[in-house]
């Protein structure tokens, strides 16, 4: 199973998890069952608010998931007709993320808790 997860600098599997998926600059990509690791660069990096083209921004990337720690409702979306599931990051690191996904102890995201703009009042910072 390939897990993606939006990154602001690429240091491989102890990379901290970007606060938001569509402007991340680049994304690791975690096979949990080999531990290889892939990096991939943001390709929809500037793109309008609302207007994430998840296939784009992952290079047409085969994604079984994605941990972030924030996304827009939209992206979300997208990403779940095309069968990805996306989950909460509930640790800094990716290596910390990957053993949390293994023990099934990441909590996936729901339309109710997406991005709702630049504010930063909410939960995601981006």
């Amino acid at each position: 199973m390939k897990v993606c997860f939006p990154t602001q600098n690429n240091e491989g599997i102890e990379s901290k998890v970007f606060n938001h998926f569509g402007s991340a600059p680049s994304f690791v990509v975690v096979n949990v069952a080999t531990k290889d690791v892939t990096a991939i660069n943001n390709k929809d990096l500037h793109h309008s608010h609302g207007a994430c083209n998840p296939l784009k921004a992952l290079s047409g990337e085969s994604i079984d998931a994605i941990v972030v720690g924030g996304i827009g409702a939209g992206a979300l979306n997208k990403l779940n007709q095309l069968g990805i599931t996306v989950y909460k990051s509930m640790a800094p690191t990716i290596a910390e993320n990957v053993l949390l996904f293994e023990k099934n102890s990441l909590p996936v995201l729901t339309m109710q808790q997406c991005c709702s703009g630049h504010s930063q009042g909410g939960e995601c910072a981006h």
